[in-house]
């Protein structure tokens, strides 16, 4: 047996004792607030550290006197539940029962078998919900168009202009410089491998092709969305929380007309400025690439360019870029209106239209790919 005092006769004792080969501790003393007011800490972290062990018997017979303080204390050790062992007196039982009510033992969790059919159904009308939302925001936008046809002194031109400012001139910067970088990584992963065929000239197919029709409308259109597309949205949620859309209904002024339509119309102009900005500065960075790599002369790269990519190519890029500028900001402006007024709703609901957004993206991109698999690929003899 071995006995460990904690400080005088009143304070909380404990007893280690082994017994025909069954371990038990025996607590003694005070557990009282008073008692406990120097001893805290170490008794509660010695009396947890024994009741991780599942076989000890807990003997509280022996404690002279027990408050709701030491039995909280006890209680909190045992992980607010009874040990397995115990042996306990009548008027300590009363003070456990207690603390038993209000502190109930956490219920085991039991996963439903229809767990992944019920999540999945819920991700399905939670997509059908946000559909049918952006649906009915396409067509108030499309009433909108129609009413500023027959009205057209109340078009927002100053919130068009601001917007075309945002989304379109201070993006310049970063899409230049994705798209740089962009054409440096394409131009020198390709110029090697047909230097080995000594197929040097076609450096320029796989630019202008790829860049022009392909990366320039979706590096431009991503980064929009992630840039952009956040910023709408974080307007409209900040607006939401607040409560400035609901002035603005108050005084009535409808959100589609003067929040919605303008940044729609306005990243529909923009996008295809920095589709062609950003593959302008994609294949500068690639003809660079391929001259210093491979002795590409830049006049002649610039020259033949024209017949190495049919003009369709430009024409099919630049409609991506209205297709997928209207559809990020009509994205991105759902989300911002579905907010609700707390700073939670805000980052979710932000995180939400990047992401639809750049998977809006990508699938128009497939469409395009789709439908026009016949068109600008063939060089006209």
């Amino acid at each position: 047996m071995s006995a460990n005092r904690l400080s005088e006769e009143i304070s909380p004792w404990y007893q280690l004792s082994t017994s025909n080969g069954a371990s038990s501790i025996k607590l003694t003393g005070h557990y009282t607030l008073i008692a406990l007011d120097q001893e805290l800490l170490k008794v509660a972290s010695r009396l947890k550290y024994f009741a991780t062990q599942s076989e000890l018997h807990w003997d509280l017979t022996n404690i002279q006197q027990m408050d709701h303080a030491g039995a909280v204390l006890i209680w909190r050790a045992w992980g607010k539940q009874y040990p397995s062992r115990l042996s306990i007196r009548p008027d300590q039982e009363k003070l456990f029962v207690h603390l038993e009510k209000a502190h109930p033992a956490p219920k085991s969790e039991r996963r439903d078998l229809l767990w992944p059919v019920l999540t999945l159904g819920r991700r399905f009308f939670l997509f059908w919900d946000h559909l049918l939302g952006i649906i009915t925001l396409s067509g108030q936008v499309l009433l909108d168009i129609l009413y500023l046809i027959r009205h057209p002194r109340q078009i927002p031109f100053r919130e068009i202009s601001a917007n075309l400012f945002r989304t379109g001139a201070q993006a310049l910067g970063i899409t230049a410089l994705v798209g740089f970088l962009i054409g440096i990584v394409l131009s020198y992963l390709t110029s090697e491998q047909l230097h080995t065929f000594g197929a040097d000239v076609f450096i320029i197919n796989i630019l202008g092709m790829s860049i022009i029709r392909e990366l320039g409308p979706m590096l431009a259109a991503i980064l929009v969305a992630g840039r952009s597309g956040s910023s709408m949205t974080a307007q409209l949620g900040v607006m939401r929380v607040t409560e400035e859309l609901d002035a603005l209904t108050v005084m009535g002024i409808p959100h589609s007309l003067r929040l919605v339509l303008p940044k729609i119309i306005a990243l529909g102009i923009a996008m295809p400025l920095v589709v062609l900005w950003t593959s302008a500065v994609a294949l500068l960075g690639g003809i660079l690439a391929a001259d210093l790599q491979i002795g590409l002369n830049f006049n002649y790269a610039l020259s033949s360019l024209p017949d190495a990519v049919p003009v369709a190519n430009l024409w099919i890029g630049l409609g991506k870029g209205v297709v997928c500028g209207m559809t990020i900001a009509l994205i991105a402006c759902h989300f911002g209106l579905r907010i609700k007024p707390n700073t939670e709703s805000l980052g979710e609901g932000t995180t939400n239209s990047v992401v639809t957004s750049i998977t809006a993206v990508i699938l128009i991109d497939a469409i395009f790919a789709v439908v026009f698999s016949n068109v600008g690929l063939k060089i006209p003899r």
